[in-house]
């Protein structure tokens, strides 16, 4: 089971905390020793301040943040959580994807989703209503520019004919995970990604009020995005089924213990989850840090024991 966490340089308060080269070096060697899989960060280039306001988040730019973690870590994989694919034409992102994991050695996870904020799409000038179509696009588009190969494709408003992106990526082939729990994104997950990134929003660290996504309310509606995912296998011809990773295990403030934490990934385990994240609480630097050692300790130590 591999266990990841969303760093916290989403945190603008207080400053200094976490908005600094120091906070970036301390966090990142802190995960690595607690023994996370992946450090994750997320993406809001221009949010608006309606939805600041009202509960959302700050995002730092996520290929910045990787790169900088990279430079402090040596294990410790790289993860969008997640990338708004449509925001971007996909051979910038895959340019980024490339240099990052070429200068990493091969640590990049991309996770990928269509995202939602309709102001946000409006601020980046890209077509909300557009928004599924250019995630099957981009997606395709990502494969074959990330070869390390000279490509040729044809997309909305651009062409790639005889085009490369040199040096490609470590990886001969760089884990692409989709976001999302419609039917539509499990779909895409079986067609044109690695693994499924589903997430609760009652309690799984998801903000309801603005986050709109189809619901997933606990391990019932999990079960059934599984069976529909392994359906769609069946129905396409894939024989390997996809990564299932949560989100996240825990909710924002949730009380709970190691072996409550421990059981509840071991029920996810049973059910097929390959992969989940764990939030880590801390106001300040220190305290997040001896919270994700903590973690490392008393959980992801003693999972497999």
């Amino acid at each position: 089971m591999k266990i990841n966490v969303l760093l916290p340089f989403d945190h603008i308060d207080p400053p200094g905390e976490f908005d600094t080269m120091e906070a970036v070096a301390e966090v990142g060697a802190a995960a690595e020793r607690a023994g996370f899989n992946a450090g994750l960060v997320t993406d809001h280039p221009c949010p608006t301040g309606r939805w600041l306001d009202s509960g959302g988040h700050y995002a730092q730019a996520p290929f910045v943040m990787l790169a900088l973690l990279a430079a402090h870590t040596t294990k410790l994989r790289l993860q969008t959580g997640i990338l708004v694919l449509p925001y971007r034409n996909p051979f910038i992102v895959a340019r980024d994807v490339a240099t990052l994991d070429r200068y990493s050695n091969g640590r990049v996870t991309l996770s990928v989703g269509a995202g939602y904020l309709k102001g946000e799409y409006r601020a980046l000038g890209v077509d909300f209503e557009q928004r599924n179509e250019l995630m099957d696009e981009y997606m395709q588009a990502l494969r074959v520019s990330l070869t390390g190969e000279e490509f040729e494709f044809t997309g909305t408003g651009y062409n790639a004919f005889g085009n490369r992106i040199i040096p490609g990526p470590v990886q001969k082939r760089v884990p692409i995970y989709i976001g999302g729990n419609a039917k539509r994104a499990i779909r895409r997950v079986v067609e044109l990604g690695d693994g499924w990134n589903p997430f609760f929003t009652t309690s799984g660290g998801v903000n309801a009020n603005t986050t709109r996504t189809a619901a997933m309310e606990g391990e019932d509606d999990l079960i059934a995005g599984i069976a529909y995912m392994k359906d769609h296998c069946e129905k396409v011809g894939r024989a390997d089924m996809p990564e299932i990773v949560l989100g996240s295990t825990t909710a924002p403030d949730e009380k709970w213990t190691p072996p409550m934490l421990i059981d509840r990934i071991g029920r996810y385990r049973e059910l097929g989850v390959t992969g989940t994240g764990i939030m880590v609480e801390g106001k300040t630097r220190s305290e997040w840090c001896d919270n994700a050692a903590f973690v490392g300790a008393e959980v992801i130590a003693k999972l497999d024991k």
